[in-house]
């Protein structure tokens, strides 16, 4: 069953890294290169702010699982200039990598933590990275939600008409959701019960990176300050 999964979801992040590559390939053959001063409007400078938070745990997450610095930033520079095919294209390679005798959790840890549940009390620290990571999510979760009500309140709402959806909106949207399911098959594998992922689904799809930031601060208030901030991705 394990074996099956795994297998599911490498072929789900290949499909999508796929997808992904069609939509960018069919977007700039209609409406060019997006480095235009005419696409930076209001909704989409929003949209990309909503896109690079919900990047940025997933840089953390690359960061912590390469063990070469300079693998880890060229990794990261990936994912910042290529978005959610960086994305599918890194997870793919990690379940690659996964033999068939690991569960699957083990996709998620650096080689070396890999017996997390044994090694977790002799890796305690004096700093606090789970503190700063939820300082961080937080201000950055406060911040989208502001942004979000402000345009709400001072615009109309865009994704109502039709005129919303220009070819490189759509792409990004696209880029956007693609990096939000990632999060959530995390999500999934997290929550206990399938209603409170259900429920998780609804709140992420509904409100993108505020949620997300929401969800990691909550993760990691159920962590002591003194645990290894990676604890955070085992449920």
């Amino acid at each position: 069953m394990a074996i099956l999964l795994a297998n599911g979801l490498r072929s789900l992040f290949l499909v999508l890294c796929c997808v992904r590559v069609a939509t960018l390939i069919y977007t700039i053959s209609i409406d060019g290169l997006p480095f235009r001063k005419d696409l930076l409007t209001l909704w989409m400078a929003i949209l990309l702010s909503d896109s690079y938070i919900d990047v940025l745990p997933l840089a953390v997450w690359v960061f912590y699982k390469e063990t070469n610095s300079i693998a880890a930033i060229a990794w990261i520079i990936l994912l910042v200039c290529f978005g959610s095919i960086t994305t599918c294209a890194y997870v793919f390679i990690q379940f690659l990598k996964l033999s068939p005798q690991d569960p699957i959790y083990h996709v998620l840890l650096r080689h070396e933590n890999k017996n997390v549940l044994e090694q977790k009390r002799e890796q305690k620290s004096n700093h606090s990275p789970v503190l700063v990571a939820g300082i961080t999510f937080s201000i950055l979760g406060f911040l989208m939600s502001g942004t979000w009500i402000y345009a709400l309140v001072t615009h109309d709402l865009y994704y109502f008409h039709k005129e919303f959806y220009t070819p490189w909106m759509t792409a990004t949207l696209v880029d956007f959701s693609i990096n939000l399911i990632v999060l959530l098959v995390w999500v999934v594998y997290k929550e206990s019960s399938w209603l409170s992922a259900f429920l998780w689904i609804i709140l992420f799809l509904c409100f993108g990176s505020s949620c997300t930031c929401a969800y990691i601060v909550k993760q990691l208030l159920q962590l002591s300050s003194q645990d290894p901030l990676y604890l955070v991705l085992l449920n």
